[in-house]
């Protein structure tokens, strides 16, 4: 495996924790991982670059070894942290952005609010959430607020095997010897003689807004970037989540320069189930 190598940066009022592998003067590629997921996710992937890159990946706030920040999570202090780490890191470059899942909503909703300060994009299975009625608000407020006066906890496994052989029940494509490892990143010791999840259990709780699929379809119009989605052959997660094939189109219309390249024999996590794949389609797509 390519070394990897960590540092902390203050951003925002927290510690943000960087995993980074490559040359510092290569040029840079930003990786962005998914909801409770950690920045070491992308190690598969890294190690099947064919050239030089400077690989810098943050664990967003609250996951991996970033800080912990509150009772809540709110979605757009996601977009303002990527904000901070490109003004801190790419001042004067556009950046060049890779997101899975999560972090792949987050860079081509970025892409569109900065969209001078995007280079371009690669979204890995990442296509937004259904739209959410008004009248599901009150309701949606009501369970935020219920569940903020009640602690939240992540589970607890025996070892890490234990959460290694979870990840591969989750997963079945994930071969034993990927799952060890990243057993090893996803999770902590517990205090207690066991593993947990590492992040904050808080993430657990209901986001209190709902999701409009309108105001997000709104900023990938604005996109200027070239942008990429690579997605796995099945459709199963979208549909699980809501949505449609006409949401699904509408949202790859939004953008003005944009390609896709679907995967077959893979699931959600496609950068662990065919990582030189991905790797070539990240590669082909900056190169051009």
């Amino acid at each position: 495996m390519r070394p990897s190598r960590s540092r902390f940066v203050d951003i925002r009022g927290f510690s943000c924790h960087l995993r980074e592998w490559g040359a510092a003067g290569a040029p840079r590629l930003f990786m962005l991982h998914g909801w409770m997921d950690v920045s070491a996710s992308f190690q598969f992937v890294v190690d099947a670059l064919a050239d030089d890159w400077h690989v810098i990946a943050p664990d967003w706030r609250g996951f991996g070894r970033s800080a912990w920040c509150g009772d809540a999570y709110w979605f757009a202090d996601y977009l303002g942290d990527l904000d901070a780490l490109l003004r801190a890191l790419s001042p004067e470059q556009p950046a060049r952005l890779v997101g899975h899942s999560m972090g792949g909503n987050v860079a081509c909703l970025y892409a569109g609010v900065r969209p001078a300060r995007v280079a371009a994009v690669v979204a890995l299975d990442a296509f937004g959430l259904a739209d959410r009625a008004a009248e599901e608000a009150p309701g949606r407020y009501e369970k935020w607020l219920d569940e903020l006066a009640r602690p939240q906890a992540f589970r607890s496994y025996a070892s890490f095997d234990e959460l290694a052989a979870r990840l591969m029940r989750d997963n079945p494509r994930l071969p034993a010897d990927r799952a060890a490892w990243l057993a090893r990143h996803l999770g902590e010791d517990d205090g207690a003689g066991g593993v947990r999840l590492a992040g904050d259990p808080a993430h657990k709780r209901v986001n209190a807004v709902l999701y409009r699929r309108a105001e997000a379809e709104a900023c990938w119009r604005r996109v200027r970037a070239p942008v990429l989605w690579v997605e796995p052959e099945s459709d199963e997660l979208r549909r699980r989540l809501g949505v449609d094939a006409h949401a699904h189109a509408a949202a790859k219309a939004c953008f003005r320069d944009f390609r896709e390249i679907v995967l077959p024999h893979c699931g959600h996590n496609l950068h662990h189930d065919r990582p030189a794949d991905v790797a070539r389609a990240i590669e082909g797509f900056f190169s051009r």
